[in-house]
């Protein structure tokens, strides 16, 4: 599609913090005036929250009667629910009338509509799930993190293609380095799967071999390519750690007065870090392979985070993703 304006469509039901937080971050990013945001969900719902917030000439409504649980079975709850949120925000991609698909809802759900709706790009095998993860160095792009368990080698090398395309393309890396997840650097290591996969991926422009976990937050490399089984375990557990780790500082900060002391001292870099490693500023994930922008926010998105995830969608429209992904094919 080409506009003077993007029009991003949001599962406004999709969410554990849905509508609420989700009408908020919509329309927190309505600021942006290139914007015109269309919220799909129940009506009467969405403008209970619209009215506790000043007007926005750039913001409408799609009504959407039915609404797809965290908890329901993916496939089988966008079949039997035609007239969901997330169903009809995909639709909406698909008939275009809007660039880009927003949804903190059931992850599943939003891959199976976007699916069968708006379909996968021309040659590509399988999509992937790409997120940022916010290294301290450098934020780098982890894919698969979810969208499938079992995989070829392949599926790999076109992962690593579209995850080539997204660190350049959203992320801004010029020449986006590209390392294999594996149980060590050399060559030989790993298992058949991996070693073939090697094999195929020496073709893959900026490949530089096979990196290991703690290669991901050091940011050895910009673009991490792993199965989606392992790239969601590594995924869980870099979020886990984060939040452990803010959580001991917070307790040690208040277990005595000069830790409370050094807490009020270092607030401001606290604050720095938290920011820094926080996935909420990168907005969500990126269902790479779909023929259509869809951006998947976390379940506990807030407002804040739908606002990235928003932005995040704008600017995969902005730099023409879609295409380049089909260039790198």
């Amino acid at each position: 599609m080409v506009h003077s304006s993007i029009t991003i469509a949001v599962d406004v039901m999709g969410g554990d913090f849905a509508p609420n937080e989700i009408v908020k971050g919509a329309h927190m990013a309505a600021d942006d005036a290139e914007l015109n945001i269309v919220l799909v969900g129940k009506e009467d719902q969405i403008n209970d929250e619209l009215g506790r917030l000043c007007l926005r000439e750039n913001i409408g409504i799609k009504h959407a009667p039915e609404v797809i649980g965290m908890g329901e079975h993916a496939a089988r709850a966008v079949r039997a629910k035609p007239n969901s949120s997330i169903s009809i925000a995909a639709q909406l991609v698909k008939e275009n009338k809007a660039d880009a698909l927003v949804s903190a809802g059931n992850t599943g759900a939003t891959m199976s509509a976007a699916l069968l709706k708006i379909g996968r790009i021309k040659g590509i095998l399988r999509p992937a799930i790409g997120v940022v993860v916010p290294a301290p160095k450098k934020p780098v792009v982890l894919l698969d993190v979810g969208a499938n368990a079992d995989c070829k080698p392949e599926n790999m090398v076109q992962f690593a293609n579209m995850g080539r395309v997204y660190s350049s393309k959203v992320v801004g890396v010029s020449e986006p380095t590209i390392g294999l997840l594996n149980v060590g650097e050399e060559r030989e290591k790993g298992s058949e799967f991996i070693l073939n996969t090697h094999k195929l991926m020496e073709s893959v422009t900026g490949f530089v071999g096979n990196v290991e976990g703690n290669d991901i937050f050091d940011a050895k490399v910009d673009v991490v390519v792993c199965d989606g089984f392992t790239g969601n375990v590594a995924l869980k557990l870099i979020e886990g750690l984060t939040s452990a780790f803010f959580s001991e500082i917070k307790t040690a900060v208040k277990s005595s007065f000069f830790g409370k002391l050094g807490g009020f001292l270092l607030a401001p870099t606290f604050k720095t870090l938290k920011n820094k490693l926080n996935h909420e500023e990168y907005g969500g994930a990126y269902l790479l392979g779909i023929d259509g922008v869809c951006v998947i926010g976390h379940g506990n998105s807030n407002a804040r985070a739908v606002r990235n995830a928003i932005m995040v969608a704008k600017r995969a429209v902005s730099e023409n993703i879609i295409s380049e992904i089909k260039k790198s094919i």
